[in-house]
């Protein structure tokens, strides 16, 4: 490749004021491409159980149900129940209770349970596509010692967990590289698709988050199952796979990587030579404007693709959950374009500066103009997306979630302190612009010659003796070697440069660990919504308590809700008033109708209540005691057949 040469003073002084935004780009960027890479997410959580964790119910109930803060994946074997021999007792049959907002499975239970303490354990994909499991024990009767071992690891743990990362990570990376190079090479740097060094990283980039998607696509089913490598050669669990949200956003990926390979082919192949083809005068115009031409259709043909590759993990991860939906997508793949652009842009000049001497200035200006543009995207998008899974300033300082986050933003301080003493070492190298010039035009002419030799040596042919054959592969190897250290070390303030960079990705490893950690834990937002659902209804003086439970037992025309009220809501006598209705508001004339108040923190409880019918839908009592204040939680347990009933609860504060 022929470089230009610009006036030194100018040259060499533009280059070098790039230099300290290089390093401040690199520094931030892993920061941003971490929190794209793996966002915060949107972990469905357990919210309640009929029966409740710990429960000693005096019968045996119907069901077990479960209810969740955001919509899950269940199938049949999500649910177990095991008796204290470890035997499952449960029919095997998922219910789904789902109304509304209201987000509960269930499945029923053998009948005649004999007393003792019963394990239900469960797991569940979140609508982030996340697996989540869990397990807890209820007793009938009274507790009895118990055969069966709670679970001491998490769905999605182990060493297929890790391995699913890897892949996760490992895709993530590759998408920035393939992404961003095309775009260096076709916004920045045309001259690039003819450099093998570049076409080398591209490609490279391809392959890694090919192989990445097919590694997920084949551990997806482990890796929400069993946690068994085993399990990853099981036809059924991929077909059920491929029927998943999930699985069909890695399939439409490996299809648009196939329509990527194509674009690669182009670039380097067509476009490649028809730039390196152009000639002078009247012929070279028309090859350029056939080049301007190319260079606009592979331009828009890339961004549908990687938009496209974009959008396979908003609609299935973290922007497809949560509040706000249909603007978190668009923003989630406009961050993570951001990043690909400015990271794998970044990774290409980085490699263009370390193997391919006498890249033009202007390339490394028109960088920096894409490089601003993408610090503008990802600043809107990455506030947005704060705000998103945080949502408040005490969930920024009161949750787990929020404090990560504050030491992920220390960490980022740190990183611009580290990108400070890059600027100091650019500094040094724009004090002898005259010297540098001169150690780039030795450099050009060492590698001038040492690529005149390469290709000698590569036109020798392969020797038939393999011991004469493997010393022509060394020599050449110990050529390119030699001239890469040329490059390397043409100036010591340039590896001083380096060493700064390097420091730089220590300290975003750290980082890296840190979001590791975000990525498994509840975004403070949910788990504040979680604590108000979850949290007593506080009493008014002088105002009666009133709380609605949705209910479902499962049975036909099992669905409705009791409107519960408690007059005055304080400690001392009270008066009960029950209303039932059914799905569509109508007076549900249930059977029978139970209520129980326990107050957990004194151990008082449950004090049953067994109020009467005063109308169709309508149950009283009088006369109820609370003796003491605090957080009374309130059972009512609805039977709507001889067969079908459940509990729902709410905690309530009696002042």
């Amino acid at each position: 490749m022929t470089a230009t040469a610009p006036a030194p003073s100018t040259a060499r002084a533009r280059a070098t004021a790039f230099l300290p935004r290089l390093a401040l780009v690199l520094a931030a960027l892993l920061a941003t491409l971490f929190t794209a890479a793996a966002p915060a997410t949107a972990h469905a959580a357990l919210t309640a159980s009929d029966p409740t964790d710990g429960a000693v119910v005096a019968t045996a109930p119907a069901q077990v149900t479960l209810s969740f803060s955001e919509q899950v994946a269940m199938g049949d074997d999500s649910i177990r129940v095991l008796d204290p021999q470890g035997r499952r007792v449960d029919t095997g049959e998922l219910r789904d209770m789902c109304s509304g907002n209201t987000i509960r499975y269930g499945t029923a239970l053998h009948s005649g349970l004999p007393n003792g303490t019963y394990t239900v354990a469960w797991q569940a994909v979140s609508a982030d596509s996340h697996p989540i499991s869990g397990a807890f024990t209820f007793s009938i009767g009274a507790p009895s010692a118990t055969e069966v071992s709670l679970p001491t690891t998490t769905a999605g743990g182990g060493a297929v967990g890790i391995a699913y990362g890897i892949a996760r990570y490992a895709a993530y990376a590759g998408f920035t590289v393939l992404v961003g190079g095309a775009a260096f090479i076709l916004l920045c740097w045309r001259r690039g698709a003819a450099e093998r060094p570049l076409q080398k990283l591209v490609v490279r980039a391809w392959v890694t988050l090919t192989a990445a998607t097919l590694a997920m696509l084949v551990l997806r089913t482990p890796y929400t199952g069993s946690g068994r490598f085993a399990d990853a050669f099981d036809l059924d669990g991929l077909r059920a796979v491929l029927e998943t949200k999930t699985g069909a956003s890695l399939v439409s990926r490996l299809l648009l990587l196939g329509a990527a390979a194509l674009f690669v082919a182009v670039l380097f192949g067509v476009y490649a030579r028809r730039l390196e083809g152009s000639g002078n005068g009247e012929q070279a115009g028309e090859r350029a404007g056939d080049t301007n031409d190319l260079t606009f259709g592979l331009a828009i043909g890339g961004a549908v693709v990687s938009g496209g590759i974009a959008a396979t993990w908003a609609l299935s991860e973290h922007a497809s959950t949560g509040i706000q939906p249909g603007l978190a997508m668009p923003a989630d793949i406009l961050h993570m374009l951001a990043v690909a652009t400015w990271l794998g842009g970044l990774s290409a000049l980085l490699v263009a500066l370390h193997k391919v001497p006498g890249i033009e200035r202007s390339a490394v200006r028109r960088f920096s103009r894409v490089a601003f543009v993408s610090v503008v995207v990802l600043a809107v998008t990455g506030v947005y997306q704060a705000w998103r899974q945080t949502g408040s300033w005490s969930a920024l300082t009161g949750t787990e979630y929020g404090r990560l986050l504050l030491l992920k933003v220390a960490l980022v301080a740190v990183l611009l302190a580290v990108a400070y003493v890059s600027r100091k070492w650019t500094a040094r190298l724009a004090e002898a612009p005259a010297a540098l010039e001169e150690a780039d035009a030795k450099v050009g002419a060492h590698v001038s010659a040492a690529d005149d030799v390469s290709r000698e040596t590569e036109s020798v042919p392969v020797p038939a003796d393999p011991e004469r054959a493997a010393q022509l592969a060394r020599q050449r190897a110990a050529l390119e070697s030699a001239r890469e250290k040329r490059v390397r070390d043409a100036d010591p303030d340039r590896a001083g440069l380096r060493r700064s960079v390097l420091a730089e990705a220590a300290i975003a490893v750290v980082l890296l660990v840190v979001t590791t950690v975000l990525t498994s834990t509840e975004p403070g937002r949910t788990v504040e919504q979680e604590a108000a659902r979850g949290s007593a209804a506080t009493a008014v003086p002088d105002r009666a308590v009133k709380i609605t439970l949705p209910f479902d037992t499962g049975g036909p025309n099992g669905k409705g809700s009791v409107r519960l009220e408690l007059d005055p809501g304080r400690v001392g006598a009270n008066t009960l008033h029950l209303w039932a209705d059914t799905g569509d508001g109508q007076p549900f004339d249930l059977p029978e109708i139970k209520v129980a108040f326990t107050l957990p923190a004194k151990d008082i409880g449950p004090l049953p209540v067994v109020p009467d019918q005063a109308a169709p839908g309508h149950w009283t009592a009088s006369g109820v005691q609370l003796p003491l204040a605090g957080e009374w939680r309130i059972d009512v347990t609805v039977r709507t057949s001889d067969i079908d009933q459940t509990t729902v609860q709410k905690t309530v504060k009696i002042g």
